[in-house]
C-alpha cells in the first residue's frame, strides 16, 4: 500500500545505529522527510536538520576531518555541481569534485552525492573493494551501511547499483 507506514517505536529516533571514525549515524525513523530540529556544533557550525543525511555528512567532515563547508545550506542533491569540471574544487563545499564514470576512483571518506530523488542523498564511503564500495549513511531506513557495485573499465570508475551517484567529493590533497 503506497504511503502506508508501519507502527514504529519513536523512542529509537535519534539513537546511534553505527559509527564511522568515531562519528555516530543516528536513526531518523521511517519517514525520510521528517526532521527533529536544527543541529549545531558547540561552536555554532550548522550541521543540518536532525537526523537527515546532510546532517551526518557535514558532522562527519567537521568532526573526523576538521572540515567546514563554506556553504552550510542546501539539500543533498545541491552538494554536487555539474557545472564544475571533473577534478576541480567545488567552492560551495570546499571539496574537490569527481564525476561518476570518469578517471578517478572513489576513496575512503569521499562524499557520494545522489541526485536521483527530489532532495537527493549523500553518504560517506566507509570501505572500498575491487568491485564494490560501502557507504555509511543516515536516513535510509534499515541501511546505515550499504554496498554499491563498482565497475572499472578503460581507466574509468563507475558506481552502478543499487543507485548511481552523480559523483563524489573529497578533501584536496596538499
Amino acid at each position: 500500500m503506497i504511503g502506508y507506514v508501519l507502527f514504529e517505536d519513536r523512542s529509537k529516533i535519534g539513537k546511534p545505529l553505527t559509527r564511522h571514525k568515531g562519528v555516530s549515524v543516528y536513526h531518523n525513523g521511517q519517514l525520510y522527510a521528517e526532521s527533529y530540529g536544527r543541529h549545531y556544533s558547540p561552536g555554532g557550525y550548522y550541521y543540518g536538520q536532525k537526523w537527515q543525511c546532510v546532517e551526518f555528512v557535514k558532522r562527519f567532515f567537521f568532526l573526523a576531518k576538521q572540515h567546514r563547508m563554506p556553504n552550510v545550506w542546501g539539500h543533498a542533491k545541491d552538494f554536487f555541481d555539474s557545472s564544475i569540471n571533473h577534478g576541480e574544487l567545488n567552492k560551495q563545499r570546499g571539496l574537490v569534485q569527481f564525476f561518476n564514470g570518469k578517471e578517478q576512483a572513489p576513496q575512503l571518506d569521499d562524499l557520494l552525492v545522489f541526485q536521483d530523488t527530489l532532495y537527493g542523498h549523500v553518504a560517506v564511503v566507509s570501505e572500498v573493494g575491487k568491485n564494490w564500495v560501502e557507504v555509511v549513511q543516515q536516513n535510509i531506513y534499515g541501511k546505515p551501511r550499504q554496498r554499491f557495485s563498482l565497475a572499472h573499465e578503460k581507466n574509468l570508475y563507475s558506481i552502478l547499483a543499487p543507485r548511481r551517484p552523480a559523483g563524489w567529493l573529497r578533501i584536496a590533497q596538499h
